[in-house]
């Protein structure tokens, strides 16, 4: 009797709202090395011009509208990569639109209030939200989250540090970037631009170690923020704690340092350090060494980087082989960076106020 095999699964079809530099440089090329299970077939964009360009990259369709994205038939997945303000619509949008799953870039809203409108949406339409927190999906970590037995019970000090080059070198490097917002010349003596660069550092950087952060803080609901710092040019140094925790945020974004982005929970005994790779390089996963009694064991490095590792999730998710993620858990990742966000800028606020009041009385 000959052996009939069963046909191979379609690739899912992905749908990318906003086809700017993060589509263009890092999207796209990890949904390139998954052309057997994912194949993006519609782009769309306010500009109609960089939508056809971008799609033609891909042979996808492209368009300027949401609805005729969320309307063709051949998108199971939309991955929103639109600006921050509009990520709570279209993903309340692409749910109603019956998609199989979504992939929503952070922070996918900008109050508990949306977040709530989010959570409901999708809880009545069975469809799944994944946030675009590109760490918690790399293989580095999620070796950590394996092995690392009762280490969150017991650290005390949690750090993350980030030194990188200005996005737009690495996006240059990784593709022919079609369109870039102009770049500005901040006045770091307004404390309102202040205010929006520690804001944007926070919400833009920092929450991408957040969920790694929020993960070993159980008591992440009583923060404090210590110290409040801006790096010039786009960068933060702020220290926090909770009763049991001391965490701290730094980042400097310049083109003279190597670039390293690193998380470490360190313990009486023991500490995890994980290396992640630049996100534009694509360049593979973290590596993630555990330090105990003077010996160091490491996983990693594996395949593939954070990225990749979502987009393998959500097709997971779409087909019904891989159980949705919680949408509490989505909310409390959200509360725990508005609240840092928050209280940062508070912090950064009174100092200045402060400073200004002794020169004042100098």
């Amino acid at each position: 009797m000959s052996h009939i095999e069963a046909p191979a699964e379609r690739p899912l079809g992905v749908g990318i709202l906003g086809a700017g530099p993060v589509t263009q440089a890092i999207h796209l090329p990890a949904l390139a090395r998954l052309q057997d299970i994912l194949e993006v077939r519609h782009i769309m964009d306010v500009d109609p011009a960089v939508a056809s360009s971008v799609a033609a990259r891909v042979g996808a369709v492209s368009s300027s509208g949401m609805d005729e994205l969320l309307g063709d038939p051949g998108v199971d997945i939309v991955a929103i990569c639109s600006p921050h303000q509009f990520h709570a619509d279209q993903v309340i949008a692409a749910c109603r639109a019956g998609k199989k799953a979504v992939l929503c870039e952070k922070p996918f809203a900008m109050n508990g209030e949306e977040a709530a409108r989010i959570a409901d949406a999708s809880a009545a339409t069975g469809v799944p939200i994944v946030v675009g927190a590109m760490h918690t999906f790399d293989p580095g970590w999620l070796a950590a989250e394996q092995n690392w037995g009762d280490l969150p019970e017991r650290v005390h000090t949690l750090r993350s540090s980030i030194v990188l080059p200005p996005n737009a070198r690495f996006e240059d490097f990784a593709t022919e970037i079609i369109t870039r917002p102009a770049a500005g010349n901040p006045d770091y003596s307004d404390i309102g631009v202040i205010k929006a660069l520690m804001q944007g550092g926070i919400m833009g950087l920092a929450i991408h170690d957040l969920p790694l952060v929020r993960r070993f803080t159980p008591d992440f609901g009583d923060i404090e923020v210590l110290q409040a710092r801006h790096v010039r040019p786009s960068g933060y140094a702020v220290s926090l704690r909770t009763p049991t925790r001391v965490i701290e945020l730094r980042a400097v974004m310049n083109s003279t340092w190597k670039p390293e982005w690193t998380f470490e929970a360190i313990a009486d005994d023991s500490a995890l350090h994980i290396d992640f790779t630049p996100s534009y390089v694509q360049a593979g996963s973290a590596v993630a060494t555990f330090s105990r009694d003077g010996q160091a064991t490491s996983y990693g490095p594996y395949g593939h980087n954070g990225y990749e590792g979502e987009w393998r999730h959500l097709a997971e998710l779409a087909r019904g082989t891989r159980q949705a993620p919680s949408a509490q858990t989505l909310i409390d990742d959200l509360t725990f960076a508005l609240a840092i966000s928050g209280a940062t800028v508070q912090n950064v606020a009174a100092g200045q106020a402060a400073a200004e009041k002794a020169g004042a009385n100098a």
